[in-house]
């Protein structure tokens, strides 16, 4: 539609959808570091009550949930569309943590860029007029993504500096047609980048390239320069992706250091904490967002933020066949006032 797509990647929306509510709940270790302030729950022990870790986490997201709704004074029934996802196979976390919702719901995957792209997805929506309320949601859990992607835990299996430590929770927003803000006003899809690398022990240093790319293309494509924004965070790039993103941009003539920030190091205390390059998972970025920066938008210490959500495009098959590592970033951006 005319005066929508700007640019090759970015999309300008004419009725920017409001952020009216967001929540986030997370792990022990997470609640130990230096956001704990700004979650709504922090659970003691990696189950929760439940049997497996997979159930865990299919409870954070399902609680979550709950949360959202009651923040926004808003029931299931008020809801048009769910869009969620996780790291495990055929995203069984959501898919068994909503299935008792009844809400029309859309799963997607984009690995640890999964929130971006689930409120870009969303905001496209409400701005089409196809929905007036609808959920963005995702999670994670270390346990679970651990046994699935990597070792498992028995093995007590050394972890490199490069890793990131998959965080344990579930975060997500509410977006709706009707509020005061913040309002998500752009949408910049990101495409797939592949730079080679093989090692699923360094995420960080895999997904920097993607991210990169679309920050570049945030700032062509609209016309906004770096100074446009409070706060340009990843997720999750930790400290290798992230002095390697900050890199790659400076080359292209693009300084973002002083307003630059990674959603895994924001969460935890890299030198208190046994993280290694920082944390990752779908959660992270979520919880982040939902938690720290949306409540930072409301109190007005944040005016304006590009949130770029990245992912590493990896199963336990194709490492094991010895494919690269595809990867993505997403940005949106948010703006406290029109």
């Amino acid at each position: 539609m005319p005066g929508k797509r700007i640019g090759k990647q970015t999309v300008k929306l004419q009725n920017p959808p409001s952020i009216i509510s967001g929540a986030a709940i997370v792990g022990k270790k997470e609640g130990e570091g230096p956001l704990r302030t700004y979650f709504d729950n922090i659970i003691e022990d990696e189950k929760w009550g439940e049997k497996t870790w997979e159930k865990t986490e299919s409870k954070l997201i399902r609680e979550t949930l709950a949360l959202i709704l009651s923040k926004a004074g808003k029931s299931a029934g008020d809801i048009n569309y769910i869009i969620a996802g996780d790291l495990l196979n055929q995203c069984i976390a959501a898919n068994f943590g909503l299935r008792e919702s009844g809400v029309p719901f859309l799963g997607v995957y984009g690995a640890c860029s999964t929130m971006a792209e689930s409120m870009s997805i969303g905001s496209i929506l409400i701005d089409g007029g196809f929905a007036d309320n609808l959920v963005c949601l995702t999670s994670s859990h270390f346990c679970s993504a651990e046994k699935q992607f990597r070792f498992p835990l028995e093995l007590g299996s050394q972890r490199p500096p490069s890793a990131q430590w998959t965080v344990t929770g579930a975060g997500g927003v509410l977006l709706s047609n009707q509020g005061a803000g913040p309002y998500i006003t752009h949408v910049t899809t990101g495409k797939i980048i592949d730079m080679g690398i093989k090692d699923a022990n360094n995420m960080g240093g895999a997904m920097a390239p993607a991210a990169a790319d679309t920050i570049m293309v945030h700032f062509k494509d609209t016309g906004l320069s770096p100074d446009s924004y409070d706060l340009i965070v990843t997720g999750d790039l930790g400290s290798i992706g992230r002095e390697i993103c900050d890199e790659l941009l400076k080359i292209e003539g693009i300084n973002i250091n002083d307003r630059f920030n990674d959603c895994g190091l924001m969460i935890f205390d890299t030198k208190k904490q046994d993280v290694n390059a920082g944390g990752s998972g779908c959660g992270c970025s979520a919880c982040v967002f939902s938690g720290f920066i949306f409540q930072e938008m409301q109190k007005g210490s944040l005016n304006e933020v590009l949130f770029v959500a990245t992912g590493a495009l990896l199963s336990p098959i194709s490492t094991q066949q010895g494919e690269s590592i595809p990867c993505i970033a997403h940005a949106v951006s948010i703006s406290r006032s029109l």
